[in-house]
């Protein structure tokens, strides 16, 4: 069961406008928590985000399941049950006593490795490489971000002015950086 505080800022995130995946983030960051605090383990740090994600979906974050061919034909099921329930569309269904003890039990046999700082970064580093260049760069996150902001009201003037000036700072940096070439 997610903590109050989880549930709370997975919320406010939502409310802003954020993505899901960043409101799934909160639900990541309670796990890995938890086996920083020795509550439990981890086989990997992939195993940590997949405990998370999956909690965020049965809390109602609307985090689609990953398409086919993304992971496997299992753990696609797993993702689109948890998602089902999160919305409503599935009652869910007690959960066995001595399964979820039984899955305590082997969890706390894994180790903290997994929530490192090393392991963290190896893992973010590895998923980013898989992933197309525009959702790696810090302009395409800052163009989300603004774009966010804009769709929820947020922006004002002042924001509006800033994107303005990083822009035509960045063309005019790559016309420099020609000149500074050729």
């Amino acid at each position: 069961m997610p903590e109050k505080k989880t549930m709370e800022r997975a919320r406010e995130d939502l409310r802003e406008g954020k993505r899901p995946s960043t409101a799934a983030g909160e639900f990541v960051r309670e796990e890995i928590e938890h086996i920083r605090e020795g509550k439990h383990g981890a086989k990997s740090t992939k195993q940590a985000i997949a405990i998370g994600l999956s909690k965020a979906r049965r809390a109602g974050v609307p985090l689609e399941p990953p398409g086919e061919g993304q992971t496997s034909e299992r753990t696609r099921e797993s993702a689109e049950r948890a998602y089902e329930i999160g919305q409503g569309e599935r009652e869910p269904q007690a959960p066995s006593r001595k399964r979820a003890q039984a899955t305590l039990r082997a969890l706390k046999h894994e180790g903290s490795r997994a929530a490192s700082k090393t392991a963290l970064s190896r893992q973010a580093k590895r998923s980013a490489r898989q992933r197309q260049g525009t959702s790696r760069s810090p302009k395409a996150a800052a163009q989300r971000g603004a774009a966010t902001r804009v769709r929820t009201g947020i922006a004002s003037k002042a924001a509006r002015k800033a994107a303005r000036t990083r822009m035509r700072r960045q063309k005019h940096g790559a016309r420099s950086r020609a000149k500074r070439v050729g």
